[in-house]
């Protein structure tokens, strides 16, 4: 109770010292703008004969004054400003430059001229009030030294505080799902804050610092707050943008005040998230960054300078670890980096369930499938997949999330929302062979390559339609079969124009495809080595800020030899689909016709109508008909 009454008085006492300086500097700026916004407008009164009788000042212009010379008995110079009367009694005020030359003729002409070289408090104000302000200034500053280590950094904390989440979180390892060696990795974290006896018999020493680091959404936070929710201890978080600010010297004393808290509070947990807004690489030619290099140095030695025995656990997180400098990530500050992977097909499926039980889904909802058909998706993905099938579900009026939420779901987060627009029935209809292309190559190459979940006509996006694959198992790598069977498929939507409509009515729609292609083929012959021309050498092609870089660590005669083998490439892989195609030409034309009539047809309808199994069932259902 006594420290909270110091700590308000203090406050009070801050808060009266700088309500003082600010009233002195408001009613000085009052006196000085007032002073200068006086009027000299003219008043004038009306006597009873209808005679206007000026009884201010008449505002007179230079041409004015030197015109009506004769008529001016007297005249005060004072600065710009001159007064005085006119030979009826009228005052008046004009503003004229001092000229010696001009005033002596004004002297000959009769005028009575006199100069005023007396200073008035507006001046003595402007003399004083700089001085009155640099020393009200100083003895602000001193005032907030007397309060101790920190000095000014103390006092402008509190003007501006550091944004601290606080308490003991009730997240725990339960809730983190599909990184089950990331938190293997944080087991002995955990163990240490429990019980620090054990490591202490042994002579280990736990990390002092963690760095998690990963594409963004793979779960860093959270697993930081299941590590302090797991060990049941204090968690302090901070962003790593709070520590910077506009006045110099603040980082470092929101550091210290971070860091004085955490060792209060021991054992805890100190999380500093997007630590790489202060921990970036420091430079010889950063001039203009020294508050941040300040901060970096602060934090540097605030993880050094304490002992294992404080209890003290910093964990940072990160999205670009090679931004960080390396003092920050050598042994003794942060000895463990945990790289946290974007989930795998059994961690996908684990996250969905995890998600799914906060939701209201029907019972024949199949995750593995889902999970199979979010390659690449990380944890946040995946939540905000089953939030945009359950806003789905309200959308069309349904009580339970059911699979084709998810289906639209999915598709939208990959491919973008629905587009109603009105396209020309030859569009339509080409796009529909184009799609039949991709889906009958693809149904050719399936013992390769994933099977085909779908193919639609429907807009999404920039897309006019797609044909989806699910993959069955996470691959990590790709044979060269494989990869010539990808660009076949990727070929294959142009070769079914060219095949049904000529070679004069193909489209841009291949657009995307055609670019797919040259990527995964550039990336097979520079960095596989699966080029006999080229052979078994790494030739990486550096992407700049969009812009477009030659090939590094290669000659321009080796780099003409890559642009060539891409070509030759993917134009075998084109004569392959025409090929494919020409040769089943009435099959492909039966997938186009389908998709018109349904605009969405699954992988298993694909397969029955490449199979012809389509057809028997439609020939047994006449039979029956006429044997009726």
């Amino acid at each position: 109770m006594e420290k909270n009454i110091l700590k308000n008085l203090k406050k009070n006492k801050q808060r009266k010292g700088s309500s003082i300086f600010l009233l002195l500097f408001a009613i000085l700026f009052a006196v000085v703008v007032g002073d200068a916004f006086m009027s000299h407008d003219e008043k004038t009164v009306v006597n009873p004969d209808g005679v206007i009788v000026a009884s201010g000042p008449v505002e007179l212009s230079f041409s004015d004054v030197l015109r009506r010379a004769p008529d001016i008995k007297t005249m005060k110079i004072r600065g710009d400003d001159a007064t005085g009367l006119l030979n009826d009694g009228t005052k008046y005020h004009a503003v004229m430059t001092y000229n010696p030359e001009l005033l002596e003729k004004f002297s000959n002409g009769g005028t009575a001229v006199s100069i005023d070289t007396s200073k008035g408090w507006i001046d003595y104000l402007g003399t004083w009030v700089p001085i009155l302000m640099g020393i009200l200034f100083i003895w602000w500053i001193f005032r907030a030294m007397r309060g101790g280590a920190g000095g000014i950094g103390r006092s402008l904390l509190g003007q501006n505080p550091t944004k601290i989440v606080t308490g003991k979180p009730k997240t725990t390892f339960k809730d983190v799902a599909g990184i089950d060696s990331e938190k293997q990795e944080l087991i002995e974290v955990v163990n240490f804050l429990r019980d620090k006896s054990k490591f202490a018999a042994v002579g280990a020493r736990v990390p002092r610092g963690i760095l998690l680091s990963g594409e963004p959404g793979s779960g860093k936070t959270l697993l930081a707050r299941a590590i302090a929710g797991e060990a049941n201890v204090p968690f302090f978080a901070a962003s790593g943008s709070d520590f910077s600010g506009i006045i110099v010297g603040l980082g470092v004393a929101k550091i210290k005040e971070i860091f004085e808290m955490a060792k209060r509070n021991a054992p805890c947990l100190l999380f500093i998230d997007e630590i790489d807004a202060i921990g970036q690489r420091r430079s010889q030619n950063s001039f203009n960054d020294q508050d941040r290099e300040q901060t970096l140095n602060q934090l540097l030695i605030e993880m050094d300078g304490f002992s294992n025995e404080t209890g003290i656990i910093v964990i940072g997180a990160t999205n670009r670890p090679d931004m960080l400098d390396p003092a920050l990530l050598r042994p003794g500050r942060f000895d463990r980096q945990v790289y946290i992977d974007l989930p795998d097909m059994n961690g996908r499926r684990e996250i969905l369930e995890l998600h799914a039980k906060k939701i209201k889904m029907e019972k024949d909802i199949n995750l593995g499938d889902v999970a199979r058909g979010t390659t690449g998706f990380s944890g946040a993905d995946l939540e905000n997949l089953l939030n945009e099938a359950a806003l789905h579900t309200v959308r069309v009026g349904h009580k339970m999330v059911a699979q084709d939420d998810m289906e639209e779901a999915r598709d939208k987060l990959m491919m973008g929302p629905r587009k109603i627009r009105k396209m020309r029935p030859q569009d339509i209809k080409l796009t529909a062979y184009h799609e039949a292309g991709h889906a009958f190559v693809g149904t050719i190459y399936s013992d390769i390559t994933d099977p085909i979940h779908k193919a639609t006509i429907i807009p999404r996006g920039r897309a006019l339609g797609m044909v989806q694959h699910l993959p069955i198992d996470d691959k990590v790598s790709m044979s060269i079969d494989e990869v010539r069977a990808n660009l076949a498929i990727e070929m294959a939507g142009r070769a079914s124009e060219e095949v049904f409509f000529g070679p004069d009515k193909i489209t841009t729609g291949a657009e995307a495809d055609i670019a797919m292609a040259t990527r995964l083929a550039r990336r097979s012959i520079t960095t596989a080595g699966m080029s006999e021309k080229i052979g078994m050498v790494a030739i990486n092609q550096v992407q700049s800020f969009g812009t477009r870089v030659p090939l590094e660590t290669a000659s321009e005669k080796t780099a003409e030899i890559v642009d060539a083998e891409i070509k030759q490439w993917t134009d075998k892989a084109y004569r392959d689909a025409m090929h494919i195609i020409t040769k089943n030409k009435a099959t492909v034309k039966k997938l186009a016709e389908e998709l018109l009539k349904r605009e969405t047809l699954t992988g298993e309808e694909i397969k029955e109508i490449v199979s012809g199994k389509s057809d028997k069932k439609k020939t047994a259902k006449k039979k029956t008909v006429a044997k009726k």
